[in-house]
């Protein structure tokens, strides 16, 4: 089993055959008491996980918001969108069979944002990216990421898979930062700079 967290650097995924990675958050009145404050909560937030597959430095295709199985053979898996993070464990997931994975992409971010407009971090409570070794259908947890919720920005770089020869590394990033709601173009240089 592996144990991964930002400060021990890349760990070799020797072994795991299958990666997923979930987001999960739950929706919140923020100030807001009384009406207005049930009405939020019920309706809660939108955010979206993201995993980009890169090919040197450039995105090349996008797993999440519409398009839940872009390299077209099942290495790389959107679980669809939740749109209000309401219910229990992860929200979204993305999952990651390496074998399969096309030679030319050379790694893949995995990025969380607030993306929608009307959507932001500040909408939600108990951000959480967990990471699990899927190897075999298991869901063995091997990392517990949760940006800071003292942060204004509305995306989160979570984590890295790396090629590196035969195999895969994985870095945790936990890196926020500000892209503009709605804008892909926006969304894929924050993931090309982390």
């Amino acid at each position: 089993m592996i144990t991964l967290t930002k400060e021990d650097g890349p760990a070799d995924l020797d072994g795991v055959t299958h990666l997923s990675i979930g987001a999960s958050w739950d929706p919140t009145a923020g100030s807001s008491g009384g009406v207005l404050g049930k009405m939020r909560r019920k309706t809660g937030t939108d955010l979206d996980l993201i995993a980009i597959a890169m090919q040197g430095g450039d995105p090349v295709r996008l797993a999440g918001l519409d398009s839940l199985d872009p390299l077209g053979n099942g290495s790389l898996v959107h679980s669809g969108d939740n749109q209000t993070g309401h219910g229990d464990g992860d929200d979204e997931t993305v999952t990651v069979e390496f074998a399969r994975v096309p030679s030319n992409i050379t790694s893949i971010v995995f990025v969380a944002a607030a993306y929608k407009k009307g959507s932001a971090f500040q909408k939600a409570r108990n951000i959480s990216f967990k990471v699990y070794d899927a190897t075999g259908g298991s869901t063995q947890q091997v990392a517990d990421i949760w940006p800071s919720m003292l942060t204004q920005d509305n995306c989160c770089a979570v984590a890295k898979a790396i090629r590196v020869g035969g195999s895969w590394k994985l870095e945790v990033i936990n890196v926020t930062g500000k892209v503009k709601q709605g804008d892909e173009h926006a969304l894929m240089r924050f993931a090309v700079s982390k």
